[in-house]
């Protein structure tokens, strides 16, 4: 066996109740709240940034195409389908559904209460997964090639001011030349959390604005793309810009909505400098507690130095006994911090009001990958830091070390 593990492991595990034993627990104990607020903080800053961004794709889709022009209005100008870009990204394994889409702005009436929207109608293909999730009551309606479906979903939000329920009929007022006027039935209210959106878009049929607006079965605002996975948004969205031609744009919902994503990006600079705090007050932790050591075992190192030992073997013994009182403070922050966060994820208990945080309660996401490293960079720092105090070793003489009481 290794003679500085072995004195290490035989020196350090004694249940002696001398004054270090408290010290030890309680730097072990703060190791692991570090470790634990950390991976909360990470989880909890993820869990965000995902769920505001599936929301904002929810609505919009995570890539657009669309007209390429100076048009600022919601409504936008028409684009006709191509059977050949189509089939490419019915190809690309990397998007999970691409829908066209159609959006125009109206008035909704309901018992003399009247509300600005926006309609977006989509087709049978439309890959609503999102607002199926989003339900509180009713269904999500049902649109086909053959008939205009006057069905439609609307918000929670507008559900309560218009005083409204799934199966209801309401009017919808356009502003057109001349104007029209539409009676729809609410088959379904759903609640995103996410009041931007929530007060002002209603799902309907692509037919019916394609008839308002006197379009071609083939004229579309554009198409809605989803992808499997967010992290290939970029990739995609280059590939897509090689296939479209030069008067149609494709646009990530990162480039539609730069302050939100920009805002999103912030909890990033919270989380590092929250990571980094608690990493240094585990190195600083842990070199008090290496230095309470060395003071206690003052005596013995002096005898190890009598006997021969280098002074380089004994600073392994106490970078070993603190390398153990790190990996331990590790897998109990581990432990607590990823359970409490499953526990969150699961049951959700602490709830957020959706009126500020756009969701109602603490979102959580897990990233494995991101705890390991975050593991091994405490680990590689704290051991680090550990260099200096334990080259007070070298400078203690056996003889005065001896007489050390």
């Amino acid at each position: 066996m290794n003679f500085e593990y072995f004195i290490s492991k035989r020196l350090f595990r004694q249940k002696d109740g001398g004054f270090t034993s408290p010290i030890i627990k309680l730097a072990t104990i703060s190791i692991a709240l570090g470790v634990t607020t950390m991976i909360i903080s990470m989880s909890i800053a993820r869990g965000f940034q995902s769920t505001i961004k599936e929301k904002v794709a929810g609505f919009e889709g995570h890539i657009r195409i669309s007209k390429f022009d100076y048009n600022k209005s919601y409504e936008l100008s028409p684009i006709t389908i191509k059977q050949d870009i189509e089939a490419q990204l019915e190809q690309n394994q990397k998007i999970e559904s691409a829908s066209h889409f159609a959006i125009k702005g109206g008035i909704i009436k309901y018992n003399g209460i009247m509300e600005g929207v926006i309609l977006k109608g989509v087709d049978g293909l439309y890959n609503h997964r999102f607002f199926d999730d989003c339900l509180v009551s009713g269904r999500f309606p049902k649109f086909n090639d053959s008939t205009r479906s006057k069905e439609i979903l609307i918000s929670k939000t507008l559900a309560d001011k218009l005083n409204i329920e799934a199966g209801k009929k309401l009017l919808m007022y356009f502003i057109q030349d001349p104007p029209r006027i539409r009676k729809f039935t609410v088959t379904g209210i759903y609640n995103s959390g996410f009041s931007e959106f929530d007060t002002k878009y209603i799902i309907g049929d692509l037919q019916q604005i394609q008839k308002l607006n006197r379009w071609d079965e083939d004229q579309i605002s554009g198409y809605e793309i989803m992808l499997k996975h967010f992290s290939d948004i970029d990739f995609v969205n280059k590939q897509i810009y090689k296939i479209i031609d030069y008067d149609v744009k494709s646009e990530t919902l990162m480039q539609r909505y730069p302050t939100l994503i920009d805002w999103l990006n912030l909890l990033d600079t919270n989380v590092l400098f929250i990571i980094g705090l608690m990493i240094l007050i585990s190195g600083i932790t842990i070199i008090s507690t290496l230095l309470i050591l060395i003071l206690d075992k003052t005596n013995l190192i002096g005898t190890l130095k009598a006997l021969g030992a280098t002074t380089k073997s004994i600073r392994r013994i106490f970078i070993l006994n603190s390398i153990s009182l790190i990996i331990k403070g590790l897998v109990i922050g581990n432990i607590i911090g990823i359970g409490l966060a499953l526990i969150q994820k699961q049951f959700e208990l602490i709830p957020l009001d959706p009126e500020n945080y756009y969701m109602n309660t603490v979102p959580i996401a897990l990233d494995f990958d991101l705890f390991a490293l975050l593991n091994l960079a405490t680990l590689t720092i704290s051991l680090i830091m550990l260099l200096w105090p334990s080259t007070i070793i070298a400078r203690i003489s056996p003889v005065k070390a001896i007489r050390f009481r």
